[in-house]
């Protein structure tokens, strides 16, 4: 008596179940009836136990004939995903790609980039999470992620490569009944310093944490995502500058307001970052996917 189950066995209760009969079973594996027998037979006598009680006109499952189906069809599935992840693995096809995505951008314009891949590599898993300011570069170089999109000034390292994403234009905005709507403009620093900011924060562990756009002395109020500070905003709890993106419908319906400042930030170029010399097919149809879609020139496109 043997302990181990050959795949082969497990192959042949799954046939049965599902066909209904040994010699369906035999049809459908393209085998002779008395083979399908002889795989049963022998898988009994290696487990010491009765896989199908036969006292009966038809051959039916016992409890532990149907607890060794039932996991067995379990680790079919999962011997045919490792053998297709093999496979991919052979043809440099990541098993998974973990992508940062900067607060700046809307996980809503991603989704048709996502769907696509996923119908057209429906085995890889992608894990998106969102990071702010330092967080993504810090993700990246920590190996935490493969790719980051839509990073803002990532410093100058020979490790990691990067293209030209996009451009991010800053308005400050606050609810239309805020105090500062009614302000001399262009709003100075010493008017905006009186009124509370809303900041998201930066999710760096360990790098020098960046806070963007703050007024020295400023109160503030600390959130963990743009949705969540859009939401402050409307409330009229805090001021501050938001990607133009992202306040476009709120500024349209009159929830929002954007107002002039003296000091205006400039608007800012972002990037797709991803560490040199580590480029699965899958990262590579991120880059140039992501490239083509939201209109990079070739010249910025990734060599």
């Amino acid at each position: 008596m043997t302990e181990a189950v050959r795949l082969e066995a497990l192959e042949v209760l799954d046939a049965i179940d599902r066909h209904g009969s040994f010699a369906a079973a035999a049809a459908s594996l393209y085998r002779v009836p008395s083979a399908i027998s002889y795989t049963v037979n022998q898988l009994e006598a290696e487990l010491g136990i009765r896989v199908f009680d036969r006292t009966g006109h038809r051959a039916v499952l016992t409890p532990a004939g149907r607890l060794l189906l039932d996991e067995g069809r379990r680790i079919l599935v999962a011997t045919r995903e490792l053998a297709a992840a093999a496979r991919r693995q052979a043809d440099h096809w990541e098993p998974e790609l973990k992508i940062a995505v900067d607060a700046t951008q809307r996980p809503a314009d991603l989704w048709p980039v996502i769907a696509e891949f996923a119908a057209a590599h429906p085995a890889i898993n992608v894990r998106m999470h969102e990071e702010v300011l330092a967080g993504s570069w810090e993700a990246l170089v920590d190996e935490r992620v493969d790719l980051a999109i839509g990073v803002t000034d990532p410093p100058a390292n020979a490790s990691i490569q990067r293209t030209q994403f996009g451009c991010i234009e800053f308005v400050f905005c606050c609810a239309p009944d805020h105090p500062l709507v009614d302000a001399p403009r262009p709003l100075t620093e010493d008017t905006i310093r009186a009124h509370r900011a809303l900041v998201v924060a930066d999710t760096a562990r360990q790098f020098a944490q960046r806070s963007g756009n703050l007024i020295d002395g400023q109160p503030r109020l600390t959130v963990s995502s743009m949705r969540t500070k859009i939401e402050a905003l409307e409330r009229g709890l805090g001021v501050g500058y938001c990607p133009r993106h992202w306040v476009a419908d709120a500024l349209a319906s009159a929830r929002l307001v954007a107002l002039p400042t003296a000091t205006r930030p400039a608007a800012r170029d972002t990037y797709l970052l991803w560490r040199r010399g580590e480029r699965g097919r899958a990262l590579q149809w991120f880059i140039d996917r992501l490239g083509r879609g939201f209109g990079l020139s070739p010249d910025t496109a990734p060599s």
